[in-house]
């Protein structure tokens, strides 16, 4: 049994669901799910004009001054951005933008759009994409779709694979036959895809070389994990 879990696309089996979440979902469904997580350097962008003009297009910043797009999957306790009524949620200006970006990056841009973060910090939204320019455009049609969500609070990060690149290279594993077991598949930076295992395959270089050789290329990094329990018990064979 593999287990894939995905920040905004939850994929089980036979059966397909969606579910979104502040900075990341991680869901464990039947079978398998996966998530994908994460990018590489960063570019802040230029704002768009509330009215709808755009601004001048994006300029990278120099090399020096790039950032890590930070990793959604961590486990470091991290502050809700707000409270709404004494609980714990994210800032209505960022989860707005986030939710019209995130439209986009499943839609017409999916084939550049790698994963995003609400409220990083609170009242912004840090979006990675594989293209700098057709990011932007992202952002100025997620703001077209809802002229209420505010794309001069999105910054703009580039990574090196789309969501559904990195998904596809996840998928090619799932069913793979190896000497070692996979328990998850993941994704970090839009860059690598993650793998658990047990400590015997955490510790092959021939798995390894395997796995990547599946993914096409891809990177992967093995580590040793937990194997997955379906809570209610094991799948229903099929009639």
């Amino acid at each position: 049994m593999v287990r894939r879990t995905t920040e905004i696309r939850l994929r089980v089996a036979k059966a397909k669901a969606r579910a979104k979440s502040a900075v990341g979902v991680a869901v464990s469904v039947g079978a398998a799910a996966v998530l994908l997580t994460g990018c590489g350097n960063a570019v802040v962008a230029d704002p768009v004009d509330p009215g709808g003009q755009a601004a001048q297009p994006v300029q990278p910043v120099p090399s020096k001054m790039a950032r890590t797009c930070p990793e959604t999957g961590s486990t470091a306790p991290r502050p809700a951005p707000t409270l709404i009524d004494g609980s714990p949620a994210n800032t209505p200006e960022g989860e707005r933008l986030s939710q019209a970006i995130g439209a986009q990056g499943d839609g017409a841009f999916a084939d550049i759009y790698s994963t995003q973060i609400t409220d990083h910090p609170a009242g912004r939204v840090a979006l990675c994409v594989t293209d700098l320019a057709r990011g932007r455009l992202l952002v100025e049609a997620a703001h077209a779709a809802d002229p209420e969500a505010d794309p001069a609070r999105a910054d703009l990060y580039l990574s090196k694979y789309a969501h559904r690149t990195l998904q596809a290279a996840g998928d090619k594993l799932i069913d793979l036959k190896a000497e070692f077991p996979i328990y998850s598949v993941g994704a970090a930076h839009g860059a690598v895809v993650n793998v658990t295992t047990n400590e015997a395959g955490a510790n092959s270089a021939a798995f390894k070389a395997q796995l990547e050789k599946a993914t096409g290329g891809i990177p992967v990094a093995v580590r040793k994990g937990e194997q997955p329990t379906l809570l209610e018990g094991p799948l229903p064979a099929a009639p």
